[in-house]
């Protein structure tokens, strides 16, 4: 078990101890999708939904979401983040691709701040859209970029996206 680091030799969960490595400036951008029929993508780019700007709730939600990913993760270490940024567009006329990119100086990294900012605030969008349409789907979420810190530099091949048809 010791290749896991969040379990110990005898196979006990634990949070890893960061405590010895650099601050460092780091990066993690995620994104996801969210499918819809194209008439309710058509209500929320009117912003005809009747719980309001569907894009600047979610983006809210989402920011929120990854401030207090450790409280959702149980072994996420708590991180005073620097930036958290979500953004928005449309693919197709049934799909939003949402994108998050969560910066900070820290220990650790925020690939987990980035996943978890770009899956609430899908949840939120399709919360907000359920009245009108409850065969939306969610996902998938991917890492797309991390940086900083021991295992360097990561981007996720462009083929492997599953994102931007």
């Amino acid at each position: 078990m010791s290749s896991l680091s969040h379990f110990d030799e005898s196979g006990a969960s634990r949070m890893v101890d960061v405590g010895a490595k650099p601050v460092t400036s780091r990066m993690a951008r995620a994104t996801g999708t969210v499918s819809m029929a194209a008439d309710t993508l058509r209500t929320i780019l009117d912003r005809k939904v009747s719980k309001g700007d569907v894009f600047e709730v979610a983006r809210l939600a989402g920011i929120m979401a990854a401030k207090k990913t450790p409280e959702l993760i149980p072994l996420c270490h708590a991180l005073g983040l620097d930036s958290v940024v979500l953004d928005f567009r449309v693919i197709d006329e049934c799909t939003i691709g949402i994108e998050s990119m969560v910066c900070v100086q820290a220990r650790t990294g925020v690939e987990m701040e980035a996943l978890t900012a770009v899956s609430v605030a899908a949840l939120t969008v399709y919360d907000m859209c359920k009245s009108i349409d409850r065969e939306m789907s969610l996902g998938p979420f991917v890492l797309l970029e991390k940086s900083g810190g021991k295992s360097g530099h990561f981007l996720r091949q462009a083929s492997d996206q599953r994102l931007g048809k």
